[in-house]
């Protein structure tokens, strides 16, 4: 990066532009039709500051979905996943999707908004995360009687179901984690 563009990234434009992105997550990720004007009361801009940095909603989308899997990239990289035992890694990694729940819902909680940014990769689960849960079976920690696929999606339940209870209300966010990883472990570990 050059100094103009680290200058960029983390001066008052890069703060407004991450403040942007991250509300749009948030707003846009439980309301796919919520209108500009909430993410702009989200991220503390005005209407025309938000249109100056994204000048009309796809673009603003695109931008989100973009920064939004570097979010949760970041957050994957953070979690190590490669290290320790893989019943270890496999709580950071929950504890890190949580982390960025807004990410994620946005993200990957509409199947359009994948399908309109498909890179023409394979739509399988993160090869990463698969090895971590057949690590996990390798170790004798997880049950081997179904496929390391099938804890991804149970996760994915778990983590998205969760997220939904924070948002209604119905749970506190500082309670999830504990409350997915009880739920993962109780149904997932070798008895």
């Amino acid at each position: 990066m050059t100094d103009t563009a680290d200058r960029a990234a983390t001066g008052a434009r890069g703060r407004t532009r991450r403040a942007i992105l991250s509300a749009a997550a948030t707003v846009l990720g439980q309301d796919r039709n919520a209108p500009l004007s909430a993410v702009a009361r989200a991220a503390d801009v005005g209407r025309s500051t938000l249109h100056r940095y994204f000048p009309d909603r796809d673009e603003l989308v695109s931008a989100t979905y973009e920064d939004s899997l570097a979010e949760i990239g970041r957050a994957m990289e953070e979690a190590r996943l490669h290290e320790g035992p893989a019943l270890e890694a496999v709580r950071r990694m929950i504890a890190a999707h949580i982390e960025v729940g807004d990410r994620v819902v946005f993200a990957f909680g509409d199947p359009a908004l994948a399908q309109a940014h498909d890179t023409g990769e394979e739509a399988d689960e993160p090869e990463e995360i698969v090895a971590l849960f057949a690590r996990g079976q390798e170790e004798g920690a997880l049950d081997t009687n179904v496929e390391p696929e099938w804890f991804v999606h149970v996760m994915w339940a778990l983590v998205f179901t969760g997220l939904d209870l924070v948002h209604t209300g119905r749970i506190s966010r500082h309670d999830l984690v504990p409350r997915i990883l009880r739920t993962f472990e109780r149904g997932a570990l070798v008895r």
